[in-house]
């Protein structure tokens, strides 16, 4: 999200004047010749006018008399309300079907498989609380780098991101956590609920991920049950998220209707250290996943940061593929 040139900073406060009907007749004409030749100004009062109930609310708010410079101070603060609500979208055929993607000024809120369109934009707002408005031009980057995620190509998606939809202070900590793993790798519910401080708190984590508003980015497809089982992605999208690991290197089993990683063909990090292992290497083999995080692959644990255990060697004795 690359900051606005300084004229269209300026101009800002204009843009909400003239979209509010508050502007002077200079100002409407200063907007009207800079939006003329600026697409992304064009788009940002396209968006101040659509949202007909605020701008209703702020032309009931007088402007604090005539002096300008408070006049200024008060636009601009009506102006940094409105950009916080607002939201664009983008719907887009993907690889893994319909998907909804969603930014507002401070970076991605929403990331969701849709079953078909709807009512997209009500559905952002029930979600987020925030004025909706679809607009390809704003996600279009974001798609495309979230298919070169899908194809292999990219392997983290480095988007700020805006958490104002998390439920509460303990998802968000939740969410946070979840975004720590790395590609490659799988933790379960138990794990992530040691790393928040809250062991005993696996099935309150589970249903704290089922509600993240961001899968993919925020990565909940990584987290798994404590047998290894991959539980429920996204309501009843197992193979979805079986199919996410897959990209990643992770391989997944079918295992009694679910999907379950082996971790007996995984190399294993005890949480603390900074050497992965074989799975067999001193005690992890009787360790509970709650203390590990599991790698498809030594490539994917050493991207990670980490070094080949000097006791079991992995690097001289890699698994077999």
């Amino acid at each position: 999200m690359s900051s606005p040139h300084p004229v269209c900073r300026e101009i800002e406060p204009d843009l909400l004047a003239v979209a509010s009907g508050e502007a002077a007749p200079a100002a409407a004409e200063r907007v009207e010749g800079h939006v003329a030749g600026c697409g992304p100004c064009r788009e940002e009062l396209r968006h101040y006018r659509a949202v007909e109930g605020l701008v209703g609310a702020l032309r009931r708010a007088p402007l604090p008399g005539d002096d300008a410079v408070l006049a200024r101070a008060e636009l601009e603060s009506r102006l940094a309300d409105l950009r916080r609500r607002l939201v664009s979208f983008g719907i887009f055929s993907s690889p893994l079907g319909p998907i909804l993607i969603a930014r507002s000024e401070l970076g991605v809120s929403l990331v969701r498989y849709l079953a078909g369109r709807g009512s997209v934009a009500s559905e952002v707002r029930r979600l987020l609380g925030e004025e909706a408005i679809e607009d390809r031009a704003a996600t279009d980057p974001l798609y495309a780098e979230l298919v070169e995620y899908i194809e292999g190509r990219r392997t983290r998606l480095d988007w700020p991101l805006d958490l104002r939809g998390a439920r509460s202070d303990f998802q968000r900590r939740v969410l946070d956590a979840t975004a720590q793993l790395p590609y490659g790798a799988v933790a379960s519910y138990a794990g992530i609920a040691r790393r928040i401080g809250a062991p005993t708190a696996a099935r309150p984590v589970a249903q704290a991920l089922r509600w993240n508003p961001l899968p993919i980015v925020i990565p909940c497809h990584r987290v798994i049950g404590s047998s290894g089982a991959l539980v429920g992605y996204a309501g009843k999208k197992v193979a979805l998220k079986q199919r996410l690991l897959a990209i990643e290197g992770v391989r997944a089993v079918p295992a009694r209707g679910d999907f379950r990683v082996p971790r007996e063909a995984m190399y294993a990090l005890h949480v603390g250290e900074s050497e992965y292992c074989l799975p067999i290497c001193g005690s992890l083999a009787s360790s509970p996943l709650s203390e590990l995080v599991l790698f498809g692959s030594r490539e994917r644990a050493e991207a990670a940061g980490l070094a080949p255990c000097t006791t079991c060697r992995p690097d001289l004795h890699p698994l077999s593929a």
